[in-house]
């Protein structure tokens, strides 16, 4: 899961990236509503952590802007405001959920993976399942029954984005900026060596589930019939 932090507090902006890629999540972090936008509006990310006291451009600006675009990214507003009418005017905005400063590491992780089952994505103690495997990314392990293999943090990325994206066709390019960001200058060489790993990972659990090539647009996964 790939994560976009916009907070102009800098001590909290790198806490925050330290605590989310220690979870195995990908960060990314900007420090005012301005790059915060920009951002936001590649639609690259799984989840914004926005919050509203911003340079240039407010929070709830920002999610106006991303939600008038079409944007369905969930938020999650970062604050210190704390009063009721503010609590409304970012979830009439748009947002998803909306957690007051100071808290703890524990109920933000709780958010975050709250957000993320409201999307239908993750079934059970962070676990993502899809035909007779389960993917915890959380722990980077991969399982098929009793039978599991450790997969490195790139390859777990790949395997969740293509389990959310399980009825479409996802191109090279959509992983490169989903995995690595969009002004990466990683190509598509990378992608079809991490679609080769998972191969192998998924034939060594002599699982059902394959990652299909569809020429000239990009990869689906699917179940054997």
């Amino acid at each position: 899961m790939r994560i976009l932090i916009v907070e102009d507090e800098l001590p909290l902006a790198e806490a925050l990236t330290q605590i989310l890629k220690k979870n195995n999540y990908t960060v990314d972090a900007v420090n005012d509503g301005e790059a915060g936008l920009d951002n936001a509006l590649s639609d690259i990310y799984d989840l914004i952590l926005l919050d509203i006291m911003l340079p240039k451009i407010d929070g709830i600006s920002i999610l106006k802007n991303i939600r008038e675009e079409g944007i369905t990214t969930p938020v999650i507003l970062l604050t210190a405001k704390g009063e009721i009418s503010d609590k409304v005017a970012g979830l009439d905005s748009g947002a998803d959920d909306y957690l007051p400063k100071p808290f703890a590491t524990e109920e933000l992780l709780a958010r975050i993976r709250s957000v993320s089952r409201r999307k239908g994505e993750i079934i059970k103690d962070n676990t993502l399942k899809f035909g007779d495997i389960e993917l915890n990314p959380s722990t980077l392990k991969l399982s098929k029954g009793s039978k599991d293999i450790k997969l490195i943090l790139k390859e777990s990325e790949l395997l969740e984005l293509l389990i959310s994206r399980k009825n479409a066709t996802s191109s090279k390019e959509l992983i490169i900026e989903k995995l690595w960001g969009f002004d990466s200058d990683v190509d598509n060489n990378h992608v079809e060596v991490y679609i080769s790993f998972l191969r192998k990972k998924l034939s060594y659990l002599d699982s059902e589930v394959v990652i299909t090539t569809v020429r000239g647009v990009g990869y689906i996964l699917e179940v054997k019939k």
